[in-house]
């Protein structure tokens, strides 16, 4: 599968942006999916995450209560509404997937997931 993030950009504190990670191949529904991101100098966490089902989401402790993920697997594509944000929110945002048979498996480890996009940068500013 390939993944293409998108809807980075420059934003206020306080303000919202919607990321949108697009799969293409087949099979999107069997993909567990991932959001990490990586700030300038420090390295790549995680973010959130969404079974392949969409049953069973995790969220970092940083994002917790401002970022929700979602996904659609008829239209192949998952997405990270990120609200109420901070100039600490300021990275490159990265999905990643992994497929798996469990409907309710997913990780918070980066090396758990084998397919990755090119990130999209999210700017903050205060």
């Amino acid at each position: 599968v390939q993944l293409q993030a998108s809807g980075g950009g420059l934003v206020q504190a306080g303000g919202s942006l919607r990321l949108s990670c697009a799969a293409s191949g087949r099979a999107f529904s069997s993909y567990a999916m991932a959001w990490f991101r990586q700030a300038p100098g420090k390295e790549r966490e995680f973010v959130s995450a969404i079974s392949r089902s969409g049953g069973s989401t995790g969220y970092a402790d940083s994002v917790k209560g401002r970022f929700i993920i979602s996904r659609e697997n008829a239209k192949n594509s998952v997405f990270l509404q990120m609200n109420i944000l901070k100039p600490e929110d300021t990275a490159v945002y990265y999905c990643a997937g992994q497929n798996v048979v469990s409907s309710r498996w997913y990780s918070t480890l980066a090396g758990s997931y084998g397919y990755w996009g090119q990130g999209t940068l999210v700017t903050v500013s205060s």
